[in-house]
């Protein structure tokens, strides 16, 4: 986009296409099937988790995601949406409208002592399925939850099927949790439970429960926790991917960027990013990630096979996305279903190119021989590591964890027939999560209550994405950003991001949009207005003073 200022490019982006009339709307609707006496789309939201930017076939992989892929070219494209940079604060952010440190989540579920770092959801956050079941939805959750309590049907969800934290397997039912108590549990002969799978055979059961009141639309977070370590994948799948990954990150990350420019991901003169640093556990040492020709052969056969674990993990979640679709199609209920498709945050480091094994931490095995064959079954637990995460955040810099473009851009899909004319279109205007409550209420056609259970609730931090994704013009947003200390603010064109205890560094997001040319030094005082711009923004929402102490072995205390 260097060729032209980011006003004419909103114009351009903003076509005259106006929201459907009401009529229109409401034939649309009630062409669907279902929910006959009301326009209120079903929305099914869709997270991914630790889903890198460029890790879906329609963001430039080589990874087969056909049923995504599909969603895009009927719907929207988002190449500027943004996260949080990690998995709580995102879901945070994603369920209740707010910056997560507001919501009560600026850091993990550890309770840190102040009032952004709770390590739970604020007393006066209102979660999208409470507001939703103002507006007479029916509410359901399959997935991760992550939020710091127990019990998500607490929270304005009537049923529940997941992990209340990150998983730690994928093949084991017993790590995953039904609630309320009581609820119909499946059950899986020896052998045949896969977390994905399962995660999306409750997901229509709980349509299922939804349709039993035709009257009432029906709303469904589902939270996949792939392909979020540990990388756990059926044979068959791997198997589709064990020699794709043998060329390497450097040749993949090439592949993608070609393929990112030829589908209109990125611009024509946006650059690879040089292989990004990565710290180590205990961060005592920063090194950049190794040509992939430099790492001995064994170990390359090791990595090759940890990132077609991954890879299969995404095509079994897209498999699983493509049973729902289908779901929806036979029942009359794609066009007026609003669906979203998003990453909590960009593809994840930890912590080093060649991975863990075992839990999360130092310990890496390297897999020889047979060895190899066992990756990523029943007992197994490996990470896939800093360089294959780098490949699949191409183009940008760093990863999860970080605010550079590596840990907070994510793919996202929108696609609602009955709502949005447009189809296939890419749209470059930038939105972040805590737009999808306000984009919802917008659809639903329902406010954001003032009051919840007799308290004040903390106002909306978002805005709704609806005329953006109607193609109309909108207005120039400023977004905000802080975890770990490392911490951004995007406004317009400019972007200051910082890494934990470091200087700002300044970049024009119009010409260089992965961040390899600092203008700090030649802008100061752009600079200073955007700091002054965070430090109000972070006095707001609880992020400051600054978490010195995380109270986590690996994590050394910076100095603010």
């Amino acid at each position: 986009m260097s060729c032209m200022t980011r006003r004419e490019f909103l114009k351009m982006t903003g076509s005259a296409m106006a929201c459907l009339s009401a009529g229109t709307y409401m034939r649309n609707a009630m062409a669907s099937g279902t929910n006959s006496n009301s326009s209120k789309p079903n929305v099914l939201l869709i997270v991914a988790d630790d889903l890198g930017y460029s890790d879906l076939g329609c963001y430039g992989s080589e990874i087969d995601t056909p049923n995504l892929n599909k969603l895009a070219s009927e719907g929207v494209k988002m190449t500027s949406f943004y996260s949080t940079g990690r998995c709580c604060p995102s879901r945070a952010s994603i369920l209740t409208g707010l910056y997560s440190h507001r919501a009560g989540l600026g850091y993990m579920v550890s309770n840190l002592g102040q009032p952004g770092y709770r390590g739970r959801i604020a007393d006066d956050a209102v979660t999208i399925g409470q507001a939703l079941q103002l507006a007479d939805y029916r509410t359901f959750i399959s997935g991760k939850w992550h939020l710091g309590t127990n019990d998500p049907t607490q929270y304005g969800f009537e049923e529940f099927f997941g992990t209340l934290v990150s998983a730690q397997t994928f093949w084991d039912p017993n790590h995953f949790v039904r609630l309320p108590r009581g609820h119909n549990v499946r059950q899986y002969e020896e052998g045949e439970f896969y977390g994905t799978n399962a995660l999306t055979d409750y997901a229509i059961d709980f349509i299922n429960e939804g349709r039993k009141t035709p009257d009432k639309p029906w709303f469904l977070y589902l939270a996949y926790n792939s392909p979020h370590f540990p990388l756990h994948a059926p044979k068959e799948d791997i198997a589709k991917y064990a020699d794709k990954y043998e060329v390497g990150w450097d040749e993949i990350r090439e592949k993608r960027h070609a393929k990112m420019k030829e589908l209109g991901i990125i611009s024509e003169d946006t650059k690879l990013t040089p292989r990004s640093p990565y710290t180590n556990w205990g961060e005592v040492e920063t090194k950049q990630n190794p040509a992939w020709k430099d790492l001995p052969e064994d170990r390359r056969k090791d990595l090759a096979r940890r990132m077609a674990i991954f890879a299969a993990m995404v095509d079994v979640m897209d498999r699983n996305i493509g049973r729902l679709i289908t779901d929806l199609k036979n029942n009359n209920e794609l066009e007026n279903t609003l669906i979203i498709f998003i990453s909590d945050n960009g593809a994840c480091a930890e912590w080093d190119p060649i991975g863990f094994d075992g839990r999360t931490g130092p310990d890496n095995i390297l897999h020889t021989g047979e060895q190899i064959d066992a990756m990523g079954s029943a007992g197994t637990y490996h990470s896939v590591g800093s360089g294959w995460a780098n490949a699949s955040n191409t183009p940008w810099r760093l990863y999860k964890h970080y605010n550079h473009e590596g840990g907070i851009s994510s793919p996202c899909i929108v696609h609602w027939p009955a709502g949005l004319k447009r189809q296939g279109e890419i749209d470059r205007r930038p939105s972040h999560l805590i737009d999808l409550m306000p984009t919802i209420l917008e659809a639903a056609n329902t406010k954001y209550p003032n009051e919840f259970n007799g308290h004040s609730t903390a106002p909306l931090a978002g805005v709704s994405m609806l005329p953006l994704l109607r193609g109309d013009e909108v207005d120039e947003r400023v977004f905000f950003f802080e975890h770990e200390g490392n911490r951004a603010i995007i406004d317009g064109r400019w972007k200051l991001s910082a890494l934990r205890g470091k200087e700002w560094e300044l970049y024009d997001m119009e010409k260089d949009r992965t961040e390899l040319n600092d203008l700090s030094s030649e802008h100061p005082e752009i600079v200073e207005r955007l700091d002054t711009q965070w430090n109000e923004w972070a006095k707001e929402n609880q992020v400051t003073p600054l978490i010195r102490n995380f109270r986590v072995g690996f994590l050394k205390r910076p100095t603010y």
